[in-house]
C-alpha cells in the first residue's frame, strides 16, 4: 500500500522538502460513518455563493509566525501528521495564540476522486459552519480515511448538523474546484511537491513536532 505513496513521492522529487521518516497508515475502521459525538454547528453560510474560499486557519490570525499544511485528505502520511503532529503542535503553540496556523488542499491526488471530493466536503462545512467547524471537519475525515466516499460526507453534515445533502453534494459537484486548484497552485509557487508540506513563515520544514517547534521558536 505504501508503494504508491512513495513512488508518487519521488516522482514528484520531493526529498528535501517531506521528511521520509513519517510514517502513516490507512485507519482499520470500516464504517461510512464519523463520529457520533461531534458538536453541532448552527449554520448560516450560503452554499450557492459563488466566490473564492480563504484558507481556514486558527490560532491568532494576526501572529508574526505563519504556519502552512499542505494536506491531501486521501494521504496517508497526512493522517500520520494530522493525528500525531499536530495535536502537540496545537497545545504548544495554536491554543495559546503563538501562530496563525492555516490549511491548504493540495491533492497530488493521492487517490481520485476522493482526494477531491473530501477537500470539497470539508470546504463546504467551512462555508455553512466557519473555521471551527472546518477543522472539526478535517479531523473526522482524517479519521476515517479509508472511508472516503458520499456517505461519510452525508454522515459529516448530519452529525454537524450543517446538512448532509449539503455536504455529500458539494462534494460530488466539486464545488469549491476553483479554491482547491487555487490552493494547489499557492503550494507550487512555494515549492510544494508533496503531501504533507509544512511551511513556517514560508520556508519548508520536516512534518515532525521537533522540527516545526524548532522553527518556531527561532522565528520568535
Amino acid at each position: 500500500m505504501w508503494t504508491d505513496v512513495t513512488r508518487r513521492r519521488t516522482l514528484l522529487g520531493t526529498a528535501g522538502i517531506v521528511a521520509g521518516s513519517l510514517a502513516g497508515c490507512l485507519g482499520s475502521g470500516k464504517a461510512a460513518s464519523v463520529d457520533s459525538d461531534i458538536k453541532c454547528f448552527d449554520g448560516s453560510g450560503d452554499l450557492s455563493a459563488d466566490q473564492p474560499l480563504s484558507a481556514p486557519i486558527k490560532g491568532d490570525p494576526k501572529a508574526d509566525i505563519t504556519v502552512i499544511a499542505y494536506e491531501d485528505f486521501a494521504c496517508p502520511h497526512c493522517k500520520e501528521y494530522v493525528e500525531n503532529v499536530v495535536p502537540t503542535i496545537q497545545k504548544q503553540y495554536i491554543k495559546p495564540g503563538k501562530v496563525r496556523y492555516e490549511h491548504r488542499d493540495f491533492p497530488i491526488p493521492v487517490k481520485e476522486p476522493e482526494s477531491y471530493t473530501a477537500a470539497n466536503a470539508a470546504r463546504a462545512v467551512q462555508v455553512l459552519g466557519g473555521d471551527k467547524a472546518f477543522w472539526v471537519a478535517l479531523d473526522q475525515l482524517f479519521a476515517h480515511q479509508d472511508s472516503l466516499g458520499k456517505d461519510l460526507y452525508a454522515s459529516l453534515g448530519k452529525q454537524t448538523c450543517l446538512g448532509k445533502k449539503k455536504v455529500k453534494n458539494a462534494a460530488a459537484n466539486e464545488r469549491y474546484k476553483e479554491t482547491i486548484r487555487e490552493d494547489r497552485r499557492h503550494g507550487r509557487n512555494k515549492g510544494v511537491r508533496a503531501t504533507p508540506t509544512v511551511l513556517v513563515n514560508g520556508s519548508a520544514v520536516d512534518p515532525t513536532v521537533d522540527a516545526i517547534s524548532a522553527a518556531i521558536d527561532s522565528a520568535n
